[in-house]
This record gives structure tokens, sequence and C-alpha cells, in this order.
């Protein structure tokens, strides 16, 4: 396939900011889908640490009673869920951090502009977000399954609750997503910024190839803080999702959740998280500056 010329599509255009809305749809829709399996052993440990005594034994029990289909159980929402995110997260990104950066605040903070920018993009993203994800971490911690498809999720859904239902873990979302998001993002930025200082020359100097090896490691160092700041977050959200009794109120339902798993139960998980966000953040900044490259863009930060 010909790579398009350079300077063909002009920075913080329209055209521009729609292709990194798109980077960020193939950046973390498929990412997200290829790790279900250790989404799945990850979540179940979460709300239930007594059910499987490891990872691995996870693993084999699920490929015992289910073989391959169960260990990607919830793939879809996945998919449509993070693929949505990632067009908010990325594409919301940019065009706050151009609106804040250097139209509104142009003499602000870069590191402010970084936090600020990719806080008000995960709100948005969150929304998109939200339903696809409740339905994941149903169809992840029930058995039998709350669902097996999509289609089947979502029948049920909306029967048995409506769209309002699957929005009623909006707001441990957000408490999850933006601080991750702020951390991954000011902390990749900052990351990549110091890698090439730590190297000695101008990013400029370096081909494409290194560049996007660079994001790949400021990526990974990047999720690996957002990991931890998000982590118990991410529990109450699979505690929420899987056990929140209908009617009860979001605080009533985080109180109650906290009085039965404790500061401990919080983390739950982690070590498995740090690895698999590692290894997703890293990648999803790899592909979505080898797309940016791709289509004659720089990569980002570094400047």
């Amino acid at each position: 396939m010909p790579h398009p010329s350079k300077g063909r599509i002009e920075p913080f255009s329209p055209t521009y900011f729609a292709a990194c809305t798109l980077g960020g749809v193939i950046a973390c829709g498929p990412t997200h889908t290829a790790i279900t399996p250790l989404d799945l052993v990850k979540t179940r440990r979460q709300v239930d640490p007594k059910l499987y005594s490891s990872n691995m034994a996870g693993f084999r029990a699920i490929m015992k009673s289910s073989g391959v289909r169960g260990i990607f159980l919830g793939w879809s929402p996945t998919l449509v869920g993070y693929s949505l995110q990632g067009a908010g997260k990325y594409g919301f990104y940019e065009i706050f951090k151009y609106t804040y950066g250097e139209r509104l605040f142009p003499n602000t903070n870069k590191t402010l502009v970084y936090l600020a920018a990719s806080a008000s993009a995960e709100f948005f993203a969150d929304i998109a977000l939200c339903p696809w994800e409740a339905l994941k971490v149903r169809m992840q911690t029930t058995v039998p399954p709350y669902a097996h498809t999509l289609r089947e999720g979502l029948r049920r859904a909306f029967r048995e609750e409506g769209v309002r239902g699957l929005y009623k873990g909006i707001y441990p979302l957000w408490g999850r997503q933006i601080p991750y998001t702020m951390v991954k993002f000011a902390t990749f930025e900052k990351a990549v910024e110091q890698i090439y200082k730590f190297m000695g020359k101008p990013k400029d100097s370096y081909t494409s190839i290194q560049q996007t090896g660079v994001s790949f490691l400021g990526g990974y160092i990047a999720g690996i803080g957002a990991a931890v700041v998000s982590h118990p977050a991410d529990v109450m959200v699979s505690e929420l999702n899987s056990h929140r009794k209908p009617g009860e109120g979001a605080l009533s339902a985080v109180s109650r959740l906290y009085g039965n798993i404790g500061f401990k139960g919080l983390w739950n998980g982690l070590p498995v998280r740090i690895v698999m966000i590692g290894t997703l953040t890293g990648l999803q900044w790899l592909i979505y500056d080898t797309f940016k490259v791709y289509l004659g863009l720089p990569t980002t930060g570094g400047h």
C-alpha cells in the first residue's frame, strides 16, 4: 500500500483530528479485545478472590469447562466499547490539547495542559464506553454468564433495566478512567520527552521506526503508573456491575461493597493488571503513532 505523501494532512485541521480519532479506534479496540482472556480472569478474581488460586488456575478452569470460546467471553462488548472509547480518548485529547495549549492558554505549563486535556477527553469517552463495559463485566463475572453474545446481552439489559441500567456504573467508571487517563497521557508525554533528552539528540533526528519505539517505551512506563492509580476504582466498577442491588444508590452500593471487601480488597488482582495495562498501553501508543506516521503526521510528544 503506498505511503501518503508527507504533509498531506494539515496539522490541527478537521481532517487531522478525524485521523487521530480513527487512530484511537485502531489502537484501543483490537488491543483490549486481544487481552480478553487476561481481563476475564482478572475481573473474576477481583469480584471473588477465592474463585481461583492463581491466574493460571483460572485459565485452566475456564478452558476445562468452556474451551477457547469461554476464555474469550465478553470480547464483543469489549471490541465495541473500547473502539468507541479510543475514538473519544485520543481524538478529544488532541482537540483539547490544541484548544487549551495553543488557543486558550498558550503560556500554561505543558503538564497542566496534558492533564486537563486528557481529563476532558476521558469524560466524554466514558459516556460512550459505559454501557458496553457494563455488559462485559456482567458477562464475565456471573455464573452462569449473564449472556454469551452481545446481542443476547443487549436484549436482556433493555428488557430488565433499560438504557439507564447500563449507565449505573458511570460515576465509578469516571472515577477509574479519568485519573487513569490523566496519568497515562501526562506520564507518556513527559516520559517521551525525557527519553529523547537521555538519548541526546532531537526527536526529528531519529527515524520513524525509532520514534515509534520510543512511543512504545513511553507508553509502557505510563501504563504502569496508570494501572496503580486506577486499580481501586477498577475493582469497585467490577463489584458494582456484579453485586449492586436493584434500586440501590451508587454511594450506598459503594459503601456496602467496601464494607464487604475492605481496603485490601481494593487491590485484588493488581500484579496482573500492571502487566496487562503496561503492555496494553505501550502497544496502544505504538499502534497510534505508527498510524500517524503512515498518514505523514509526526509521532506524539517529544517536542
